[in-house]
């Protein structure tokens, strides 16, 4: 591998371990991403092995970083060493990086990409940081919720005041914001603030008929992960639709006034509330903020002043089934571990991903080659023996299939 270095990005932080191979004259660029920064390894007594120094029982690799994200990583090193081995060259050109803060959602890959277009252009970027929905099912991923994370404050009295003296006559923030909460979202899920939806893209219909493959079981989701008696949404949609490819409006936290034990008859000066939306493409984060603004902005009862102020704002992100890249990986999962992939999409937001696409346009193609029970982020983490070598496999196909 050519120009093998450390990359060190304009703003402090971590270095990016970078390398590229470009001898495939005529033939498009593949970009590979991982990252090379884990999860604290405590507590350490609850390991059967020493974190760090990788051990192999009962076909598995357990070490802190074997599926997160070193190891797969590792496996995707091996598929190119072996192409490289084999051939003398790859059938693609490849630009590699490893960073060093995707477990703090650090910024300096980001600043790297966009401080280094020209020499980090290409056509588009295969990650595997992801795992199978359940053993002998790999996935591909197809989209990636945006988010954008408010806060707004509600502003009344300039301080509190006794209830029995003004009861009646002065504001009270927390009621305006209780009014204004319960105006953003109605009853059956369905977001409130003009033009929410206006840009909104249903999924492929190749995405819908994947999902089926998932055999989720929603009895078990509603009970054993929520918790709860019923699912709430929009009924028109299913569940994996719900969270997969529909934006959504949630709060998340209420302060303000009293809250101890024991009575204080106190109308609060102020008050406020984290308000979050997940997005889908093609909702642009920036309009839907200023959409979200004004809209509050036509809640404000007499007396109460509210600000909205940014906390988080992140794209959803979009792999469209029928790109080249993403049917490239559909098929060397195939060649790779023997079954073809699901396409699937999460509900939340992972910024490396927006960062590929926004600082150089390339198209996204996500994946991974763990399993559900690697116990990521715990004691003894694991990947298996089998996936690493599936990996390697499913590495030596996407270049080949890329290529072709």
């Amino acid at each position: 591998m050519e120009n093998v270095h450390l990359a060190h990005p304009s703003q402090p932080g971590s270095p990016v371990v970078r390398g590229d191979w470009l001898g495939a004259e005529g033939k498009p660029t593949l970009l590979l991403y991982g990252h090379y920064d884990v999860q604290p390894a405590d507590p350490l007594e609850e390991w059967s092995s020493p974190p760090f120094a990788p051990e192999v029982r009962d076909g598995k690799i357990y070490a802190r970083g074997s599926s997160d994200n070193k190891g797969q990583f590792f496996a995707i090193l091996k598929g190119l060493d072996a192409l490289m081995r084999t051939g003398g060259g790859l059938p693609v050109n490849v630009k590699w990086a490893i960073e060093g803060e995707e477990e703090i959602s650090g910024k300096s890959l980001e600043h790297y990409l966009l401080d280094n277009k020209d020499e980090m252009a290409g056509d588009a970027v295969f990650v595997a940081d992801n795992n199978f929905p359940r053993p002998g099912l790999p996935a591909v991923l197809t989209g990636l919720r945006g988010l954008v994370y408010t806060e707004v404050e509600a502003v009344g009295a300039a301080a509190d005041l006794h209830s029995g003296t003004y009861g009646g006559a002065a504001p009270n923030p927390l009621n305006a914001l209780a009014w204004a909460i319960a105006a953003l979202k109605d009853t059956s899920g369905r977001v409130q603030v003009p033009g929410f939806y206006d840009r909104v893209v249903d999924p492929d219909p190749a995405e819908l008929e994947s999902w089926k493959k998932l055999g989720i079981d929603e009895a078990a989701l509603l009970r054993d992960e929520i918790g709860s008696t019923a699912f709430f949404g929009e009924k028109e949609y299913g569940i994996l639709h719900r969270t997969y490819a529909r934006p959504t409006l949630d709060v998340h936290g209420i302060r303000g006034g009293f809250v101890g034990d024991g009575p204080k008859t106190v109308i609060p000066a102020r008050a406020v509330a984290k308000v979050s939306m997940r997005l889908v493409p093609d909702q642009d984060p920036q309009e839907v903020y200023d959409a979200f603004v004004a809209f509050v902005a036509t809640l404000q009862t007499p007396g109460v002043t509210f600000t909205v102020r940014p906390i988080s704002v992140d794209p959803p992100v979009q792999a469209p089934v029928d790109g080249r890249g993403v049917q490239a990986a559909a098929r060397a999962f195939k060649r790779g571990f023997g079954q073809d992939p699901v396409f699937v999409r999460m509900g939340g937001s992972i910024p490396v991903m927006s960062a590929f696409q926004k600082a150089l346009g390339v198209e996204l193609v996500a994946s991974g080659f763990g399993l559900p029970d690697d116990r990521l982020h715990s004691p003894n983490e694991k990947l298996d023996v089998a996936q690493f070598e599936g990996g390697i496999k499913t590495t030596i196909a996407m270049l080949e299939e890329y290529a072709g």
